[in-house]
């Protein structure tokens, strides 16, 4: 373990307690951003722009609000990111009942997600963060010994985030960051003005619980077609009358990109309307989830979080695709005992005068 005491304390704080178990708060810097990870969930609490000064994720101040108010602020979400129908998962001909807590359907991980774990540190340095977790078989009722690694590093102007995980049983992994970012600074009020572009020719339509029905829907003629930048209110203003928009109350839907594409360019790009802060967006993975903050209503680390407060542009594996075998050409979120998952996904931050 190498941990690096030369930057002094500050580097790690306690950020408190749940129960008799203290969860600490790790700083990452460079010239360019200040980020703070918690060791419960590996969550992003605070990503600084730091020639502009603003923090540009929504988070809490102390542990019991991250479990008490709920949303996955900015938390590791796992074992399988999204939702799974019914909870139900087959693995080698065995079906797992896994915990349902979304209208019937598993989502994020279910009653104790990575969200609520707390994560060892494996390293720590001025610009790096390496966490691990251990995911007994049963856990969940997912089956196998999974390990997983998340490093949080900084690159220039970017935060790289990659995953690594292996379990001992064949398993579903599917993991993602559920940061909500606002560019004009968490606490500020509505990001629905923000500009957004997703480089996405389909998105997953879904039933009224949100689970993906199975096709791929082109966004073309849509309030979803954001291949051109768009501010991210012109498309909820088709809430009323698009129907995939009505079942979610607004953005709450997985984009899908080209299964052949440069992954040196962008697969999003968000724009704050008041900053002059612009977010870059890359990842390896071959789907994105918007969810415009439909739900967020609770007080934050600065101020109240209301609808559309925070914007989460979530990389991953399709939601479902364990169920849903049309998807198995983009990918297939179950691995075989030993098989390594690895994914990365990069945010980069341009400030402008």
């Amino acid at each position: 373990m190498r941990i690096a005491k030369r930057m002094g304390r500050k580097m790690k704080k306690s950020f408190g307690f749940v129960g008799e178990q203290e969860v600490f708060a790790y700083t990452i810097e460079n010239a360019f951003l200040k980020a703070t990870i918690l060791s419960m969930g590996g969550t992003l609490q605070s990503l600084v722009v730091k020639e502009k000064g603003v923090d540009v994720v929504l988070g809490y101040d102390t542990p019991m609000e991250y479990l008490e108010k709920g949303g996955t602020i900015g938390a590791i979400c796992g074992r399988f990111a999204n939702r799974i129908r019914a909870g139900k998962l087959t693995v080698d001909g065995v079906e797992y009942a896994l915990y349902c807590n979304d209208r019937g359907n598993h989502l994020h991980g279910g009653k104790v997600g990575y969200n609520k774990r707390i994560f060892g540190v494996e390293e720590h340095t001025a610009d790096r963060l390496v966490l691990t977790l251990f995911s007994p078989d049963g856990e969940e009722n997912y089956p196998g010994n999974l390990r997983l690694k998340v490093v949080y590093s900084l690159e220039g102007s970017a935060l790289k985030i990659s995953y690594e995980a292996v379990a001992d049983k064949a398993t579903a992994i599917n993991l993602t960051n559920h940061a909500y970012f606002n560019l004009n600074g968490a606490g500020t009020g509505s990001a629905y003005q923000h500009t957004l572009q997703i480089a996405a020719p389909y998105y997953l339509s879904t039933d009224e619980n949100m689970i993906p029905d199975g096709k791929l829907s082109k966004v073309e003629n849509t309030p979803f077609d954001f291949r051109n930048a768009k501010t991210v209110a012109s498309g909820d203003a088709f809430l009323s009358q698009n129907a995939d928009l009505k079942k979610g109350k607004g953005f709450d839907h997985c984009f899908v990109f080209e299964k052949e594409r440069d992954l040196a360019l962008p697969i999003a790009t968000l724009c704050g309307d008041k900053s002059g802060i612009t977010m870059l967006c890359y990842t390896t993975l071959p789907a994105v989830q918007l969810y415009a903050g439909n739900f967020l209503n609770m007080e934050g680390k600065a101020g109240f979080y209301g609808r559309g407060n925070g914007l989460c542009l979530e990389t991953q594996a399709f939601p479902d695709n364990v169920n849903v075998p049309a998807y198995a050409e983009y990918g297939s979120s179950i691995y075989a005992a030993g098989q390594r998952y690895e994914s990365q996904t990069i945010y980069e931050f341009i400030a402008t005068k």
